[in-house]
């Protein structure tokens, strides 16, 4: 029997799931969604004496409130196949407390948590607010500047937060570059994140209902609801409430598309989540699948035989890892779906089928953990040279040394665990990379592993619905520019306004896709570097269940190192797929041995490690009524199972291969896109979300610059035109910053437009900067200057107050001085003239009414201007790896990322990339991803 039957299923034969015997045990916490908090400073590879399970402390503000602690496992990726058996406990410090004060306002309590793992909020603005009260000279604060308060729950919804992925007191990259708030730092930030908690919270208290903005009104103080619209917009845009299956948020969906065509390639999670976001915004999808089913490496094969005996068998993707914060199990919930836990016991068999004693056991885990741990301190002392290295070499030169005092069946049991590894990583241990290879542990959702009743293909049939799908359409070019995309599968093709490319890591390794234009260097180089593993199985059906329904796995141990892989471990679905169901895994270098061992071979195989377990107990094991061999690395719509860092790559090839090209037409998304949460189903699904956002976004700022450039005006002229105009007289001009405010507004806060120009020849600074003076950006704009010289001018904007600008004017030091306090003190983006947004758009018309109608003299910008994004993220973080060098046709040296750390710039921070190359230039995203050429037009 075909084992990839393309055929569709139908989940709705498979046998009733009458029950499930051993059900999670109820939740002693009344909130319906768990919380949690992991360390990403905690050691990702703890030693043998420090444990796994993690206490959790939730302490409610309120004052009299006593701190609740909830315990569970965290996962780690090397815990994929067998969870950590022996754990002790220890303490994560809580969030900050936050305390009342005499406004109704709110306050961290700088008492109440550790700076080693929280950053506190910084509010230095409200320090007014817990003055002495009997003092005579204390002002009245302005209400806009105190913390709001919803509720007393704060810190246990930033804990609902961080099961989604947001830091617990600051803002994401992602948050920053939308401009989520006008300023990054300060009470309005603060405000944002209580607010953004809320939503979540409130939303995840019942995941069938589509909440509303409306809801959240009365509860919001007046002064907080542009940070209401701008909290509740996000997330719903980016996916993070009011996505999934639900009717409500089905019905949401418009009967007839509004906006542009979009292709999405591949129907796997990334595909299917994508496709259903993208729809509910109103666009038209089509959605290309060369297979003869949804899921892609999530298949779930119904399996029967005679008396009525049937399963539902994933022979892809199985185990929800990390259920806390699991989109995936937020749609169960909205199906009605009871995950079942996968339950820790997990016995081995020697070769001769006899259990492995518990106490060699559990020496010779302790003593795998002692060396992965070893790993951990030796890739620290070794610094940029564990690029370059190997896990399995690390473990292997740590083995030899532990390996002279074992026996046999020791080493056998030490080979089974690096099997149980290299499951984890779908790939030999040879080929990890000792730096990276567990660089996303620092972001596991946590939670129980759990398996779906019924198999995870029920997820996919449900995203699948009224989704336009077309199957057996196998895509061989894909064409992206200016004006839009053309996919070609066979003879068909199909043109969209954009598209988005799901296809999985192996696939683009081959080749088999042309694109045109070639992908960037950059791009090309990511790919490469990746690594993309195999992990095949061998699923039974059996008669009955003779192995018993108290576990959920069980391993065997292998005399051969080269075999350690083999049959190593087997996952129990007989309380969970409907019928006696047994799968057997094949990892490591048996799994590519196994793509060409005869199916009759393996399942002998396996018999025989069945029967050498089984019959000594006088317990017969039958023969199977039907088997299924999987061979993911052959499968010409897979080429392997999952993704892994490679010796010589990193967590930021993830961030690489996420990027799109092609000036937002053409999108990437799946596992292999996602750096916190690859090889996994839940990271899949959302990176799906993030593209369906980002290509939204990409589409709105092409619709707004057309009704611009369409729309009539008085005096004939662009946008751009009119703010260049405006700028002819400035309000204020000091050094290379001007700047134009109403000036019948005289209020300090009321708005302005600020514009940097980078030139050259440079205005020269007529502050007494002294020549040989080091400024923390004088390399910045020696960079800026390098790419835009031959008297070419480079201009970016930002929206700030009168008071800032005004402020900015008396910094001293000349432009380099200015550009820090700009960007490091108060925090704003510098963007080009199409970034400043409807918001500028309102104030250049305010501002060019009260100057009054005049003719326009006629200009024109020398170049196409882009994005400079500064972020304050990047300054305020400490730097955790060196950039990469590349080399442009020049020969000279670029670093991958620009970093400016502490005011700052690091020798890890010259330019970013090659010009022309890829999607950004410089400092992410100078240019919007033209390249040089495309910045020289206009």
């Amino acid at each position: 029997m075909n084992p990839f039957d393309q055929s569709p299923d139908q989940f709705s034969s498979f046998p009733p799931l009458q029950f499930i015997p051993y059900p999670p045990p109820p939740n002693p916490n009344p909130s319906p969604s768990p919380n949690y908090y992991h360390n990403p400073n905690l050691n990702s590879n703890p030693s043998p004496d420090e444990p796994i399970e993690t206490q959790f402390q939730i302490q409610n503000p309120s004052p009299t409130s006593t701190n609740h602690l909830l315990s569970f496992t965290v996962p780690k990726k090397r815990r994929r196949g067998r969870p950590q058996r022996k754990a002790a406990s220890f303490h994560v410090p809580p969030l900050p407390n936050v305390i009342f004060n005499g406004n109704n306002g709110l306050v961290p309590s700088s008492s109440s948590y550790s700076s080693a793992t929280i950053t506190p909020i910084s509010v230095p603005s409200i320090r007014h607010n817990v003055e002495n009260p009997n003092s005579s000279t204390r002002t009245v604060p302005n209400i806009s500047d105190e913390i709001i308060v919803i509720n007393k729950e704060s810190t246990a919804e930033a804990l609902i937060a961080l099961s989604s992925g947001f830091p617990a007191d600051s803002l994401t990259e992602e948050e920053i570059d939308a401009g989520v708030v006008p300023v990054v730092g300060g009470i309005e930030q603060v405000n944002y994140i209580l607010i953004r908690n809320h939503i979540i919270a409130k939303w995840r208290e019942n995941v069938s209902n589509w909440i509303t903005k409306e809801m959240f009104i009365d509860e919001i103080p007046k002064h907080g609801h542009t940070l209401l619209d701008s909290a509740y917009n996000y997330l719903v845009s980016h996916g993070y409430i009011n996505f999934g299956v639900a009717p409500a948020i089905k019905e949401k969906c418009p009967a007839e598309p509004s906006k542009a065509n979009v292709i999405v390639i591949g129907a796997g999670l990334a595909g299917l989540a994508a496709a259903r976001q993208l729809m509910r915004f109103g666009y038209k999808v089509t959605v290309l699948e060369g297979r003869k089913r949804a899921g892609g490496r999530v298949y779930t094969k119904k399996m029967e035989g005679g008396n009525r005996v049937c399963a539902a068998a994933d022979l892809g993707g199985s185990v929800l890892t990390g259920t806390l914060g699991n989109p995936l199990g937020i749609m169960a919930r909205q199906l009605g779906y009871q995950l079942h836990k996968v339950r820790d016991k997990c016995p081995l068999y020697s070769l001769d089928g006899s259990p492995v004693d518990h106490d060699m056991d559990m020496k010779v885990e302790t003593a795998f953990n002692r060396l992965l741990d070893k790993a951990s301190k030796l890739r620290q002392l070794m610094g940029e040279v564990s690029v370059d290295v190997s896990l399995g070499a690390a473990l292997e030169t740590f083995r030899q040394v532990y390996g002279d005092a074992v026996n046999a069946e020791e080493m056998n049991l030490f080979n089974w665990h690096l099997a149980n590894l290299e499951y984890a990583n779908a790939e030999l241990l040879s080929k990890l990379s000792l730096a990276f290879w567990d660089q996303d542990d620092p972001y596991d959702m946590g939670g129980d592993h759990c398996f779906l009743p019924g198999g995870n293909g029920r997820l996919i049939q449900a995203l699948a619905e009224n989704v336009p799908i077309s199957y057996e359409k196998t895509v061989h070019t894909i064409r992206y520019g200016s004006d839009g995309v053309q996919v070609i599968a066979g003879s068909q093709v199909f043109e969209a306004d954009m598209a988005l490319c799901t296809v999985p890591l192996g696939v683009l390794k081959s080749g088999s896709i042309k694109f045109i234009p070639e992908l960037p260097q950059r791009k090309l180089d990511g790919i490469k570097r990746l690594g993309f593993g195999l992990l095949n199985k061998v699923a039974m059906l059996f008669p009955h269940v003779f192995w018993g329904t108290d576990l959920d796995t069980f391993g065997h141990l292998c005399d051969e190192p080269s075999r350690r892989g083999e049959f190593f471990l087997f996952y129990s679905y007989g309380t969970v797929a409907g019928g006696p169901l047994l799968i057997a895994l094949v990892a490591g270098e048996a799994a590519h041995k196994f793509e060409s061992m005869p199916p009759t071979d393996a399942v002998t195989r396996v018999l025989q490690i069945l029967k050498g377990i089984y019959e000594p107990q006088g317990i017969n094991v039958p023969e199977p009524i039907q088997t299924v061999c999987t061979r993911w690395g052959g499968d010409p719509f897979s080429l392997g199972s999952y993704s892994n860092v490679a010796v010589g790559a990193s967590g930021d090839d993830y961030d690489i291969l996420a990027e799109s090209v092609g000036d937002g037409r053409l999108f990437f998304a799946g596992e292999a896109t996602t750096r916190r949460y690859p090889a996994t189903m839940h990271g899949a699904f959302l990176s799906g979300l993030r593209e369906a956002a980002n290509m939204a976004h990409y589409s709105n700022a092409r619709a707004l610059r057309t009704k611009v450039d369409r729309s009539p005006s008085k005096n004939a002229h662009s946008c751009a035109s009119l703010l260049a105009d405006l700028f002819r007289e400035p309000d204020l001009e000091f050094g290379s910053f001007s700047v134009i405010f109403a000036r019948k507004n005289a209020d300090p806060k009321s708005s302005a437009i600020l514009r940097v120009t980078f030139s050259e020849p440079r205005k020269k600074s007529h502050e007494g900067s002294k020549q040989d003076q080091q400024h923390s950006n004088k390399l910045l704009f020696q960079q800026l200057q390098s790419h835009f010289n031959q008297q070419q001018q480079f201009q970016v904007y930002t929206l700030l107050s009168r008071q800032q600008a005004l402020d900015l004017r008396e910094v001293r030091g000349g432009d380099e001085m200015r550009l820090n306090y700009l960007c490091e003190k108060l925090g704003v983006k510098l963007v080009g003239r199409k970034g400043l947004g409807s918001t500028a758009d309102s104030v250049i018309a305010s501002i060019k009414a009260e100057r009054g109608n005049r003719k326009p003299a006629s200009t024109a910008l020398a170049l196409k201007s882009g994005t400079l994004k500064l972020k304050t993220g990047i300054f305020k973080r400490k730097v955790v790896r060196k950039a990469k060098i590349v080399r442009n046709s020049n020969g000279l040296a670029a670093a991958a990322n620009s970093n400016v750390v502490n005011g700052k710039v690091s020798e890890e921070s010259k330019m970013s990339e090659e010009i022309g190359t890829s999607d950004q230039l410089l400092l992410d995203t100078l240019g919007s991803g033209q390249n040089q050429g495309d910045l020289l037009k206009q």
